[in-house]
Formats: C-alpha cells, structure tokens, sequence
C-alpha cells in the first residue's frame, strides 16, 4: 500500500521526485549497510584483530551477497533493527568468525545514514545551484522592471522586479554556506560497539575507525555519536530553512498571479475541472505545502534528539519516519522552484489595459 503522497501512484505526480526517492530506497540503502560491513571486516583483519586473510573472504562475500529482504522486514519486527536479521545471513555465506565482530546495529545503521546523506546533499547542493542560476537569469531579464512595492500585503511604495526577485535568490548562498558547514557534521562513520565506548577494540580502535572512514569517503570520529544526534537534529533544520526560502517564492509567484495584481506571467499551470478560464498556480501552491510540511517535521527531529543514556529505541526510530520524509520534500521542492522560476514569462507591472509593460517577453 503506498500512503506516503511520495510514493502514490498519483499524488507522487505532483509530490514525487525519482532521484531522491532512488537515494533513500530499500536498494541503496542495503548497498551502504553492506559497505560498512566489508569495510569493517577488512580493517578488523588489517589491525590484527582477526585473521586478515579470513577477513578478506568474508568482506568479498559480504560484498557479493543477495539479500532476502523479506526476512530483513521480518527481522525488523523482531528486534526493532535490520542488522541482526542481516548477520545471519551474512555469516551464512561469510563464515561466522570475522562478520561484524565488535560492532553494533547502530554502527552499521547510522554510517549507512551517513552515507545516504552524503549523496543527498550531494543532489541538494547541485539543485540550488541551478535553481539560484535561474533565479539570476530573471533578474538578468526582468530586474528592471517597475513592481509594486507590498507590505502587509498592501501597496507601499514603487520597487523594481529585481528587488523582489532578489529576496528569493540571495538565501540560497546562506543555505550553500550552510550546507557546506553541515556536511562535516553529518558525513562522518559511526563506530561505537555495544555501548559506545569501542572498548571491544582496545589499543586498535582509532586504526579501526581512520580505516573504516577512508575506505567510505567518510570522517572519522574520537568517540562514537549513537546518543549525540544534534548534528542530525541540524541538518533537518537546513532543510526546513531551504523549504521555507522556497515558500516565501512560493507564495509571492502565488499572489502576484492573482487575476486584478497581474503582476506576473507564467507558462502552463493548473487548470480546473469546474472553471476552464483558471489557470492555478499549482507549483507555488506546492512550494508553500512543502515548507509548511517541512516546518512541522523539524519539531520531531529536535524530539528525536533526546536519546536517554547510551542508545534510544525510540528516539532513534523516530528519525527512521521523520527525515526521508524532509529530504524528499525538500528535493521535490527544489525542483519545482526552478520549474516555475523557468515557467515565468513577465514580472512587473501590468498596464492600464491589464496587460504588462514590456510586450517583448517571452
């Protein structure tokens, strides 16, 4: 049954965005809970913690391994977490010695969420960019144009287009610089054993840990984050702020294309089904339900802050239903911004016949 509208064989028309959804699906993330597992072994086997020749056949099995994602699911209701579900059926075809020795399920959950991350940001950094070089192609071809000044939604004093344009475009640099700062934060590897304190690795742990985070593209670590999730807390912060910047243009593209402002036009849009002279403007519609949802999501990632001693169940799974959500929402936000941005024909104000100003636009 598909409830999530991400995912619904008609509402993902509208909400849906592949690319992300491709990220955060079973496959995927199977592929980087099967890295940190063979990346493990083989700098177990390495520090000398376990034969490395054993090791070294276990991590190319591992590697090559087909996972019966059904008994994954069953696992999950069981114990609460994939990974003791998954090492069984690693060791089935590995050997029972050198697969996940001195690691936990949240080694192996969290550093696939790390890695997940890191190729999300990777997709965000990449959309804002386009979106903030659409964004200056209008000012490029409309900056000039007169507008109608607003605050408190009534008329002021006389702007140009550009000024408005500007207070959509000029965040994303912020949201970049953030991002930027962020990554370092979120794209580290979680190494930690069954309490946190890697004292199952003794004098090797630092090796350990350096070899894993090498091997994954990721950071290391001095001590494992299982109960510190700020730096998750902020990235799901990051995504509400870019959605909330995304709303603000949004729900301006929104009120300007109100029949009487005329302040701006738009190619394609939304019809109706009971009026056929509307044209809606569902893309700004969409960015204002997207910051709206996001903005109600990030509250439960601060909840999912509050981890009680060395490993919250509760907190911990509350992030599993929060922050997919937040990223696709996000994705999908930054899309249809730079799909609406492309999708504006005139901005400024319209003349005394209500048509616009400049009758070369295209």
């Amino acid at each position: 049954m598909d409830v999530s509208v991400f995912d619904h064989p008609w509402l993902a028309g509208l909400f849906g965005d592949p690319e992300m959804a491709t990220l955060l699906g079973p496959d995927q993330q199977m592929r980087h809970m099967l890295a940190f597992e063979a990346a493990w072994t083989r700098a177990c086997g390495r520090a000398g913690l376990f034969d490395e020749g054993e090791a070294e056949a276990a991590a190319l099995a591992i590697e090559n391994a087909r996972i019966d994602l059904t008994d994954i699911a069953a696992g999950m209701a069981q114990d609460g977490v994939p990974v003791p579900r998954l090492v069984r059926q690693l060791k089935a075809v590995a050997g029972p010695d050198p697969v996940h020795r001195h690691a936990t399920s949240q080694d192996v959950v969290d550093t696939a969420l790390a890695l997940t991350l890191k190729e999300a940001s990777d997709l965000l950094e990449a959309r804002i960019k386009a979106l903030a070089a659409s964004l200056d192609e209008l000012i490029s071809r409309f900056g000039d144009a007169p507008l109608m000044g607003r605050t408190r939604m009534q008329a002021a004093t006389m702007i140009t287009a550009g000024d408005r344009i500007k207070t959509w475009r000029l965040p994303l640099d912020d949201h970049l610089k953030r991002l930027t700062a962020l990554r370092s934060d979120v794209e580290r590897v979680q190494i930690g054993g069954a309490s946190g304190d890697r004292k199952a690795l003794g004098v090797q742990a630092d090796t350990v840990v350096v070899n894993v985070a090498q091997v994954l593209g990721l950071a290391p670590t001095a001590k494992a984050w299982h109960a510190m999730r700020h730096g998750i807390a902020d990235y799901a912060s990051f995504l509400s702020l870019v959605t909330g910047t995304l709303g603000k243009f949004g729900q301006d593209v929104v009120l300007m294309a109100q029949q009487g402002i005329d302040e701006i036009a738009l190619s394609g849009g939304g019809g109706s089904s009971a009026m056929p002279h509307k044209q809606n403007p569902v893309l700004g519609e969409l960015l204002v339900t997207l910051a709206r949802f996001n903005a109600t999501q990030v509250s439960a990632m601060h909840h999912a802050v509050i981890h009680e001693q060395e490993r919250s169940g509760a907190a911990w799974s509350l992030e599993w239903m929060v922050l997919p959500q937040m990223l696709m929402a996000t994705a999908r936000a930054l899309s249809a911004a730079r799909d609406l941005s492309q999708a504006i024909t005139w901005i400024g104000e319209p003349s005394a016949d209500g048509k616009t100003t400049r009758r070369d636009h295209r």
